[in-house]
């Protein structure tokens, strides 16, 4: 009996400070395990963004000895002629990205969509295996298939009668042929984002369209489309975002040439910061393309999402 009243007074003022440290413990826990991730955010990624913005309104060779010139960066760009050849060669990859694989990727999702087409599995692995590839990979087959002597583009052309033609070299035609190796590349990807949109129409819509006599044309405009509209948004914002990224694919074909021909906006922007060291020249046109696609980008939701479509 003693001994059980001196053990309650010995834990008994014990109870509130561990009953204390449980509850924050709880309390610290949950921060502690996502900690590492806010501090890696931190340290990589929000720190260069900001330290890359105050390095756009300085000029100066690398990252010490800066000079503070306001917004002079900004002003020099406007004027620079290879930053605007860059960014024309870089729209006219973003026009074909949306316009040309956006709509093969579209005829190709609705042919395989289709109930009368049979090994659908193949043809969805065969369209989806370039993604798997390495972007070198495919940069250094679409370098021995686009060779003037030696492609076999210019061999099967040559049998029609047609070419030869200087596809990597022809300042005329080396953004042509990039959009083509991209329309090779991302086809696939885009054909099965449109596929899971038409896999997520109700069959009721076409059964009711039928009973009122629609034709194949009208329910693809007015059940088809209106329907697709959210995954048309994400493949049109994907397609511009990737396109202004182009980066590899014309560094290791061309290196941008010739004579800038396929200079790409994030080429340049990697020529001038770590080929020339130009770090706040190379940060001010960062900024500029990334304000330019948010434009873009909040242009097509508001396009995108003007119509309602049936149903809602």
């Amino acid at each position: 009996m003693a001994t059980s009243t001196l053990g309650a007074r010995l834990t008994a003022p014990l109870e509130p400070a561990r009953t204390w440290w449980w509850r924050r413990q709880r309390k610290v826990s949950p921060y502690l395990f996502i900690a590492p991730f806010f501090l890696l955010f931190l340290v990589f990624g929000l720190y260069p963004i900001i330290y890359s913005f105050i390095l756009s309104f300085t000029k100066g060779f690398g990252f010490e000895n800066r000079t503070f010139v306001g917004l002079g960066n900004y002003i020099h760009l406007m004027s620079d002629p290879r930053f605007l050849m860059a960014l024309r060669n870089t729209t006219i990859y973003a026009l074909g990205s949306v316009v040309l694989i956006g709509g093969l990727s579209l005829l190709i999702a609705l042919a395989i969509n289709s109930r009368s087409v049979k090994w659908k599995t193949f043809y969805r692995t065969a369209f989806f295996f370039p993604v798997l590839t390495s972007e070198v990979v495919i940069t250094v087959i679409a370098a021995r298939i686009l060779d003037e002597q030696f492609g076999l583009l210019n061999a099967a052309l040559g049998w029609f009668g047609v070419g030869p033609f200087a596809w990597l070299t022809d300042p005329k035609l080396v953004m042509f042929a990039i959009v083509l190796i991209g329309l090779w590349t991302w086809t696939g990807i885009n054909a099965l984002y449109w596929m899971a949109g038409l896999n997520g129409i109700d069959e009721d819509f076409y059964e009711a369209a039928a009973i009122d006599g629609a034709s194949s044309w009208q329910a693809f405009r007015h059940i088809t489309m209106p329907l697709l509209r959210p995954i048309a948004l994400f493949v049109v914002l994907q397609a511009i975002i990737g396109s202004y990224n182009l980066f590899a694919l014309p560094f290791l074909l061309t290196n941008g040439g010739p004579s800038d021909a396929s200079l790409t906006v994030t080429l340049y922007i990697y020529n001038q910061g770590f080929q020339f060291f130009n770090v706040g020249y190379a940060s001010a046109i960062a900024y500029v393309m990334t304000f330019f696609l948010l434009i873009v980008s909040l242009v097509n939701i508001k396009v995108f999402r003007g119509r309602s479509a049936p149903g809602e």
